[in-house]
């Protein structure tokens, strides 16, 4: 069983130097940003993800999942349209680095739209049917991020999977969002009894508070139930990727990433 972590708020400032971290501290797994191999401006992503995908095998490690960076609360054809070929050279990027798991988010509505996040999941599942049209059949999964002010409200996410239930398509399990959103520590439970059989790919995140009142913590420091959400997952048979997020942001990041990496071992 391998553990990883996301290249994000990690050791090191470039991809090469996150890829050295992980295999100085123990990790097996990286989920790769997608700027990392298609940052602004890039016009050969290919031989970008080429260059990073050499980088991974030579040092043992694998892919868990690519970030896509999309945007699929969107309403027009054109708007979709747009998402899905881009999509399109995201799968490919994925290819590349050797990963079958795109991480993706619902969207990001704009900065007024006030709109309930339970508006945005049949755009979202538009976006999705037109991506799974080109993606299913080469194996790809979309890993749907309780991340943002869409899917954050868990049930959304549960919406989501209940209009489109497809293999293809399922949760990213980010432990750690649901309670930044506002919910209590008393109902995580409940919400991982509830995703954890849509589950293809995790964020272990810990932390305390939420919104203004957030603080990010290392694996098993903060209050959230960590042990319950793992047995949630064993309890539905879940053999994806084990990840941690890092997300203390005035502390030592080499030091508390392989604290991390201890609780995974001792708890997985």
């Amino acid at each position: 069983m391998a553990f990883g972590l996301i290249h994000y708020n990690t050791p090191g400032d470039t991809i090469e130097e996150f890829l050295d971290f992980l295999v100085e501290a123990g990790f097996g797994l990286a989920e790769i940003q997608v700027a990392d191999v298609w940052p602004e401006g890039e016009a050969n992503p290919e031989a970008r993800a080429e260059y990073v995908a050499h980088y991974l095998r030579e040092r043992d490690l694998t892919v868990s999942a690519l970030t896509a960076g999309n945007n699929f609360c969107v309403e027009t054809e054109a708007e979709i349209t747009a998402q899905a070929e881009r999509m399109k050279r995201v799968l490919d990027l994925a290819d590349i680095l050797g990963t079958k798991i795109l991480r993706t988010d619902g969207g990001w509505p704009g900065p007024d739209d006030t709109r309930p996040g339970s508006y945005w999941v049949e755009p979202i599942v538009k976006c999705l049917e037109r991506c799974l049209e080109f993606a299913a059949p080469r194996g790809f999964k979309f890993a749907i991020d309780n991340h943002g002010n869409v899917t954050n409200e868990w049930p959304v996410q549960l919406m989501i999977f209940d209009k489109l239930p497809s293999p293809a398509v399922g949760a990213n399990l980010d432990t750690m969002n649901y309670r930044w959103w506002g919910q209590s520590v008393e109902l995580l439970r409940e919400i991982y009894v509830g995703i954890a059989p849509h589950v293809i790919h995790t964020h272990l995140k810990d932390g305390i508070g939420s919104r203004e009142n957030y603080q990010g913590r290392v694996l098993g420091e903060g209050e959230i139930p960590l042990e319950f959400a793992v047995q949630c997952l064993k309890d539905t048979g879940y053999e994806g990727p084990w990840m941690a997020e890092y997300e203390v942001f005035d502390g030592d990041k080499a030091a508390d990433c392989q604290r991390c990496l201890q609780w995974m071992l001792t708890h997985i």
